[in-house]
């Protein structure tokens, strides 16, 4: 029987039509600026390559996924990661290439912690006849490893772990034994039901001698232990471990729990590269610095900022190029009864939710650029024995990974309320990358925990700074010596932030070092407790973090400026301005506090933020389009680059909603429940339950 809404057409203009017309409206020169944000690292290459691959296999689409329950959601995801690892082996794709098809699969892989952590800590903290070993079994795929440090009871606090590796210099052995229930490793992703060995964080319990009962604490150490048979697949004895259940969002990942009953492991599995246990004597070597134990966490924190900014564009695009498309009203001052509907980002109530979004995108790619190469470097001269830079990249990554978390999972939630009603639905694209990210904000330490770790770095170098003892000890304490030579002069006016964007930075740093000092006082001097100053500190990291962000926004484009065009150039410089105005604008006081911005300056932002958004508004099509994310990612009829909104919605409801296959039988009296079915799917139905 025809379908009489194959020939249906939604009302002019269409989606298509308006999308065309906001393209042509822009000078931003979309590929020098997609080559500007994409420049030798092969990465649209890549994705191009990949992304044809991935279209033309049917166990990658998309079109039925939201639909499926979460034990399918596990079994997709598992046949889809061993499918990309086997086209990997096909194409000969090398590392980068195999990141790229799991980041365009986008559905978290149950290999996910195999690929990441896991062979990062072998590497970091296995000593060279560990990674000699280990290394090829994991890349050949025979060990598929997890990372199990999190437990039931402690997640961010790890000194307060309470799984136990116990030296038993007798058998030569260490005990690994779960004492509590509590001490359950939990929440650890890619152990639930996929790996077969883990990296376990334990605590160290050494004999204080050969044949000594008494045993000295050495506190958090990485093992690597084989936890399921590596034939049948089965956990082993002495260990119970599966799946925690259902998430808000990681369908397919297998977050696990596991407890050890007094499980046996040989001396090598502790990983010995910073850390050991003489077996003939039982005396225990400490790392030179004991933050090296903690590398994989960094290194994840530093991919992590790297990863938000494509989220965040990803949100982005997609509401950008819906509010365009998208017309509600006519303007209120027009006279022409007939004069077209707006279109929705027309609306400066809504720009203000979006366009900023769109600035931040743009801030956290530059900074994410900039952590990976610090986190390089500072490995690099890690491995030559070369801690100094290590104090740094832990504070920066900290207080960096807290607040691009942040700012990335509210994008999703605020630019999905910007798009009204049709937010809420499957067609958006918001559903899975809403609830997956939503646990970036916790894992790899809670936002507002490890905001500590970067506030008591900056005290430490405050106070250094004040005791000018010697040499700076590195870039921040110079700063803060610099800043307090300044301090006390009242004859030096506010910066003008509208005359120059080095002043604009200047006033950040200014209210960073501020608020530095007065958290030095009162923790220093004042003696204030830690637990009473945690709220002003967390102010003080996430003030340094946005001073990183713009610094490095800033910087970016002094360092390209050559480089490009004038057109392009204007239109970075508008959109860095965007950022820094309305970040600066959320913490007024902040700034007027620390002498950096005048009251009559601040006074104005709102009108400037205002202007700089009416001149952002006709490139925001092209500037989200420079982002190069294909619509099978995006995976939203909303903000498809096509424009064809209404019909993909149309068509996801009518033709690809399973429930619409089905006739129900909705009359109370009887127990059908599928028309034709009899009581058959009652029966099913509470078999699950």
């Amino acid at each position: 029987m025809p379908d009489f809404t194959d020939n249906l057409q939604p009302a002019s203009p269409g989606g298509p039509e308006i999308l065309a017309q906001e393209r042509s409206q822009s000078n931003v020169p979309v590929q020098e600026l997609a080559q500007h944000l994409f420049p030798s690292d092969g990465f649209l290459g890549r994705q191009q390559r990949i992304l044809e691959v991935l279209e033309q296999h049917p166990l990658f689409s998309k079109a039925r996924q939201l639909n499926l329950s979460r034990p399918e959601r596990y079994q997709l995801g598992l046949a889809r990661a061993k499918m990309l690892r086997r086209l990997a082996d096909q194409h000969g794709w090398d590392a980068e290439e195999q990141s790229m098809s799991q980041y365009l699969c986008d559905d978290v892989s149950p290999y996910m912690v195999h690929y990441t952590m896991f062979p990062t800590t072998v590497r970091e903290q296995g000593d060279e006849k560990q990674r000699a070993y280990w290394m090829p079994k994991i890349e050949a795929g025979e060990v598929v490893g997890c990372y199990a440090q999190t437990e039931l009871g402690h997640g961010s606090n790890v000194r307060g772990l309470e799984c136990q590796a116990r030296w038993d210099p007798k058998t030569q052995e260490f005990e690994l034994h779960s004492p509590t229930l509590t001490a359950s490793k939990w929440w650890n992703g890619t152990m639930g039901r996929t790996a077969n060995h883990a990296i376990v964080v334990a605590q160290l319990l050494v004999p204080k001698s050969t044949d000594s009962s008494e045993y000295a604490n050495h506190g958090p150490h990485p093992f690597i232990v084989q936890i399921r048979d590596l034939k049948t697949h089965k956990q082993l004895d002495g260990i119970a471990v599966g799946d925690i259940g259902p998430k808000y969002g990681y369908a397919p990942m297998d977050n696990g729990y596991m407890l050890f009953n007094h499980f046996r492991i040989p001396h090598s599995a502790m990983l010995s590269n910073y850390s050991r246990v003489d077996p003939n004597t039982c005396t225990y070597s400490k790392p030179a610095n004991p933050a090296v134990v903690y590398g994989s966490l960094t290194a994840v924190r530093a991919s992590i900022i790297m990863h938000a900014r494509l989220v965040m564009a990803r949100a982005v695009t997609i509401a950008v190029r819906y509010t365009s498309v998208r017309r509600q009203f006519q303007d209120r001052d027009s006279n022409d009864k007939s004069a077209p509907e707006l279109s929705v980002l027309d609306y400066p109530t809504v720009q203000i939710r979006i366009l900023p979004l769109l600035a931040t995108a743009f801030a956290l790619h530059y900074t994410g650029a900039a952590m990976q190469t610090l986190y390089e470097n500072t490995r690099a001269q890690i491995d030559k024995g070369d801690f100094s830079k290590l104090a740094v990249l832990h504070a920066q990554s900290s207080g960096l990974k807290s607040l691009c978390t942040e700012l990335a999972a509210n994008s999703i939630e605020t630019c999905r309320r910007a798009m009204g009603g049709h937010g809420f639905g499957g067609g958006s694209g918001f559903i899975q990358l809403n609830n997956d990210y939503l646990s970036k904000p916790t894992v790899e330490g809670d936002n507002w925990m490890i905001t500590q770790q970067t506030a008591s770095y900056l005290i430490k170098r405050m106070s250094s700074a004040v005791a000018r003892k010697g040499s700076p000890q590195d870039e921040v304490e110079q700063a803060c010596r610099e800043w307090l030579k300044n301090e006390h002069d009242s004859g030096v006016p506010p910066l003008s932030i509208f005359d120059s964007d080095e002043h604009l930075v200047q006033a950040f740093h200014m209210r960073s070092r501020d608020l530095t000092y007065r958290a030095y006082v009162e923790r220093e001097v004042k003696k204030r407790s830690w637990n009473s100053l945690l709220i002003q500190l967390r102010k003080v990291s996430h003030a340094e973090s946005q001073s990183i962000l713009v610094t490095n926004f800033h910087n970016a484009l002094k360092a390209t400026n050559s480089r490009l065009s004038p057109s392009l150039k204007g239109h970075l410089q508008t959109v860095f301005r965007l950022f820094a105005y309305y970040t600066m604008d959320a913490e007024a006081r902040d700034f007027v506090k620390a002498n950096a911005v005048s009251d009559d300056d601040l006074d104005l932002l709102p009108e400037k933020i205002q202007e700089l958004m009416a001149q952002i508004r006709p490139h925001a099509v092209n500037l989200v389009d420079s982002w190069m994310i294909p619509d099978y990612l995006l995976d939203s009829a909303l903000g498809r680059s096509d424009g064809k909104v209404y019909e993909d919605l149309f068509n996801r409801a009518h033709r690809l909603n399973p429930l619409n296959d089905v006739t129900f039988n909705p009359y109370y009296k009887s127990d059908e429940i599928v028309m034709g079915q009899g009581s058959d799917e009652l029966k099913k139905i509470m078999a699950k339950l």
